[in-house]
């Protein structure tokens, strides 16, 4: 009966929201080294992990995505993105019980063969830490896990070396992609 119940209901233990600290994602699932430790400004150690849960402010989004100079969109609309993505990771730094929204991205699918990576930010503060390449991993490592084998992104031309470095490609085959916008 557990078979049916999560075929039908879409939920199980496995698609249960899952927290993952960096550095044990880093150090147990990537193979790569831990990155070094964080520190605040009084040098006391962050802590930075991972979550597929999709509750999240949607302000905090805002600011995060404000802060490397993103456009603002109407979060009515964001929220439904969300909603509708098939997978959304975020990453957070926390110091004592303050968390800080400091990575985000979530991926659409069709639920067999294909995913399309979107929204990928990580907080300028935290770029060039192994944070957003820790972030990635873990968000292709859960698409993996779902069978998913064509993964795609739309990259600006200033971060296409970032993904180049994790295995993206122009598309190997030539094709380009086609784009309708209304007028």
């Amino acid at each position: 009966m557990g078979f049916w119940k999560n075929l039908f209901s879409g939920s199980d233990a496995s698609s249960a929201p899952d927290t993952v600290q960096t550095e044990d994602y880093v150090a147990a699932d990537a193979g790569e080294p831990v990155p070094q430790l964080l520190r605040d400004r009084n040098g006391n150690p962050l802590r930075i992990y991972f979550t597929t849960d999709r509750d999240i402010d949607l302000y905090e989004l805002e600011e995060l995505c404000d802060a490397v100079g993103w456009s603002r969109r109407p979060l009515r609309k964001v929220r439904k993105a969300i909603q509708y993505s098939f997978l959304v990771v975020s990453m957070w730094e926390q110091r004592g019980a303050k968390r800080r929204l400091i990575g985000f991205a979530r991926a659409t699918s069709d639920h067999a063969f294909n995913a399309t990576l979107w929204d990928v930010v990580v907080h300028p503060d935290c770029q060039g830490k192994g944070l957003g390449k820790a972030m990635m991993k873990f968000l292709i490592k859960k698409l993996r896990s779902e069978d998913i084998s064509n993964i795609t992104l739309f990259a600006d031309p200033h971060v296409v070396d970032f993904y180049r470095n994790l295995g993206f490609m122009p598309d190997p085959e030539g094709i380009k992609g086609m784009f309708w916008y209304p007028d």
